[in-house]
C-alpha cells in the first residue's frame, strides 16, 4: 500500500465564534500531486496550516509522517510556502537560503536551488531591495531547501508573471518526478489543470469533490458547445453563455438537445465544436452557493 504522509481526520478549526473549517478529512499519499480548490473562505489555508502543525485543530486529529505535526522531528521532511511570508529584508538571498537549510539534516545544494527558481542573478542582493515577484520565488524556493518528501504550497505563484509562473511549474514537476509529494492551493485554475493529478474541492468546510482531473470535470455532466453564428434564439438547457473573438460558447447539460434545437431554428452557424467542460466550469458548478464568508 502507498504510504500516507499526512492525514486529517474530521478536523475542524474555530477562532472564537468564527468557524474557519468544519469537520473535514484528507489523506496525502506518497507520490501524489494534489490541487486543493475552493471558493474564498472555504478553509483551504486553514487546512494547510493544520497539516503543517502551524495551528491545532479544535476537533479531530492530524498526523504528519505518522505523528503529531507540532513535533519538530516530524517536520524535518516537510517543506512549506504559506500564503503570506515575511523574509528578513537585510539578509542576502544566498544567506536566507543557507539559514533555512541549516535547520535540516539533509540540504539541497544552494546554487542548484537558486538556479532552479531563477534567483542566481540576485543571490548577493538584499531581500528588502527585491521585487514582490522575486520575494515570492524565494519563499517558494525555501520550501525545497531541506530536501523534503512532502511540500505544501499555499497560492505559490501569486504575484508572479506568466514566465515566472511557468518556470515554477517546471520546478514543481521536476520535484514530483523525482518522487516528491505536493499539495498546492491556487486561485489560478489553469495552474491546477496543468499540474495536479488529483483534485480536491472544498466548500463550506467539507470535501465536495475528490478525484482525478477527468473525474472532477465529469462530475457535473456538462459540455461546452462553441460555434460561430449571428444572433442566436433562446435555446433549451443553456447554463451559461459567453462570446469571445466572434465565437459563442454555451455551457449545457444536454449538448444533443441544444444542437437539435439549433438546427431546427434554421439560424446559420459554422465551426461547431463540442467538448468536455473545463476545470473552471466544473469548479463553478460544484461550488455554486458554497462560499462561506466567515471562514478563512
Amino acid at each position: 500500500m502507498t504510504e500516507t504522509l499526512a492525514s486529517a481526520v474530521e478536523v475542524s478549526r474555530r477562532y472564537g465564534e468564527v468557524v474557519a473549517l468544519n469537520p473535514t478529512s484528507l489523506d496525502i499519499r506518497a507520490g501524489e500531486l494534489i490541487g486543493l480548490l475552493g471558493p474564498n473562505g472555504a478553509g483551504k489555508s486553514t487546512l494547510v496550516n493544520l497539516l503543517a502543525g502551524l495551528r491545532r485543530p479544535s476537533s479531530g486529529s492530524v498526523t504528519l509522517f505518522g505523528g503529531p505535526p507540532a513535533d519538530p522531528a516530524r517536520r524535518r521532511e516537510l517543506g512549506m510556502t504559506p500564503q503570506e511570508t515575511g523574509l528578513p529584508p537585510t539578509l542576502r538571498v544566498r544567506e536566507c537560503v543557507d539559514f533555512v537549510a541549516a535547520h535540516f539534516s539533509s540540504r539541497a545544494d544552494r546554487d542548484e536551488l537558486l538556479e532552479r527558481f531563477g534567483l542566481t542573478e540576485v543571490r548577493d542582493r538584499q531581500i528588502g531591495g527585491l521585487s514582490g515577484g522575486q520575494k515570492r520565488r524565494i519563499a517558494v524556493a525555501l520550501a525545497f531547501a531541506g530536501r523534503p518528501r512532502l511540500v505544501l504550497l499555499d497560492e505559490p505563484t501569486t504575484g508572479l508573471d506568466v514566465e515566472a509562473r511557468r518556470a515554477l511549474w517546471d520546478a514543481i514537476r521536476d520535484f514530483h518526478a523525482d518522487g516528491g509529494t505536493v499539495l498546492l492551493t491556487s486561485h489560478y485554475l489553469e495552474e491546477i489543470e496543468a499540474l495536479a493529478q488529483r483534485v480536491v474541492v472544498l466548500g463550506k468546510g467539507r470535501v465536495l469533490a475528490d478525484g482525478t482531473l477527468a473525474s472532477v470535470r465529469g462530475m457535473v455532466g456538462v459540455r461546452r458547445v462553441s460555434l460561430t453564428a449571428g444572433h442566436l434564439p433562446e435555446l433549451p438547457g443553456v447554463l451559461s453563455s459567453a462570446t469571445e473573438d466572434g465565437r459563442t460558447h454555451l455551457v449545457t447539460a444536454d449538448a444533443d438537445l441544444l444542437v437539435r434545437e439549433l438546427v431546427r431554428s434554421e439560424v446559420p452557424f459554422s465551426d461547431l465544436e463540442i467538448r468536455a467542460t473545463t476545470l473552471e466550469e466544473a469548479f463553478l458548478a460544484i461550488t455554486a452557493g458554497e462560499a462561506e464568508p466567515a471562514a478563512v
